[in-house]
Parts: C-alpha cells; sequence; structure tokens
C-alpha cells in the first residue's frame, strides 16, 4: 500500500508563511506592535470591494498579512479573550493549572508536608493533571479551538482578501 504524500511546501509557498513566522520569532513584542497601523486605515471602508480574481485575492492577502500584522494579531488576541471570557469552565482551569505549577514551582523540588502527609512534586504534577485534564476535556476546549481557528480565519483572511491595496502600493508592482 503506497502513502499519499500532499506537498504541504508547494501549497504554503504561495503565502511566503515561512518567512512571516520566522520574523515574528526573531523581534521582541514591543517591536512586534511597533507596525501597528491606525484604526482609520484598518477599517478604510472606502477601500474594501471584491476582488477580480483569485491572483489578485491572493496578491492583496499577502499584501495585507505583511502589512496588517500587528492588527490581526489584536483581533486574534481578542478573539481569545472573547472565547475564554465565555467559557468560564475553561478559563477557571486555566487558572488552575498556572497557580498549581507556580505553586509547585515554588518548592523548588522539595516535598510538601501537609499535615503527617508528604507529597513528591512527581505526585503533586500528577495530582494536578488528574484534575485539569477532564475539566479541560469537559469544558469543550477542542470546540473551542475550532471556533476560534474558523473565526480568526474568516474575520482575518476576509478582510485581507476585501481590502484593495493603497493606490501608491498597488502601481509599485506593475512593470513599465
Amino acid at each position: 500500500m503506497s502513502r499519499i504524500q500532499i506537498p504541504i511546501e508547494m501549497l504554503t509557498s504561495r503565502f511566503n508563511l515561512g518567512d512571516r513566522f520566522a520574523s515574528m520569532r526573531s523581534g521582541s513584542l514591543a517591536s512586534r506592535f511597533s507596525n501597528m497601523r491606525p484604526l482609520s486605515e484598518f477599517f478604510d471602508v472606502k477601500r474594501i470591494n471584491k476582488p477580480a480574481n483569485f491572483p489578485e485575492m491572493q496578491s492583496r492577502i499577502n499584501y495585507n498579512l505583511g502589512y496588517y500584522s500587528s492588527n490581526y494579531a489584536i483581533v486574534f488576541s481578542m478573539l481569545c479573550i472573547y472565547s475564554l471570557l465565555t467559557n468560564f469552565w475553561l478559563l477557571f482551569d486555566i487558572i488552575f493549572v498556572s497557580v498549581g505549577m507556580f505553586v509547585i514551582g515554588k518548592l523548588e523540588g522539595r516535598d510538601l508536608e501537609f499535615g503527617e502527609q508528604r507529597f513528591s512534586t512527581v505526585q503533586l504534577y500528577t495530582g494536578l493533571y488528574v484534575i485539569a485534564i477532564p475539566i479541560a476535556l469537559v469544558s469543550g476546549v477542542f470546540g473551542m479551538m475550532m471556533w476560534l481557528i474558523g473565526a480568526s480565519g474568516v474575520v482575518i483572511l476576509g478582510h485581507a482578501a476585501l481590502l484593495d491595496k493603497p493606490i501608491d502600493e498597488a502601481f509599485s508592482g506593475e512593470a513599465v
């Protein structure tokens, strides 16, 4: 039986995703948001129109993903916050795991003595995960992640595809 091989590089090379993510890893958080565009430019309804064909849509997406990358990161963050605020159990689970790991880290490898009982760090981590994983599964973490991927994809890619390039940028890519 032969295996089906999908040429991922061929599919992703058109959007130049590898270089985009490499540039995000190399910079600090302050430099990441230094190129944030003003809201009046980001929500310019005069430049919203339907692309004529697929290559034009692809060109708009490539340009806008690079140009508005910080704005899109803020949109994604806002969608994450919204999804956590509407899913109380998942928010509780994240806070529970964060506080639990902080408290276990403060022990610095020593055992926790609770009355006459002694708990090692391995037992504490195991207990933390035995409680946290079922809460995460019951809270619908996978459904929330799929919603987050879909909602951010529709909003970000929809904005990038429908927002036309500025006039000065539209003519700079054409040959004379």
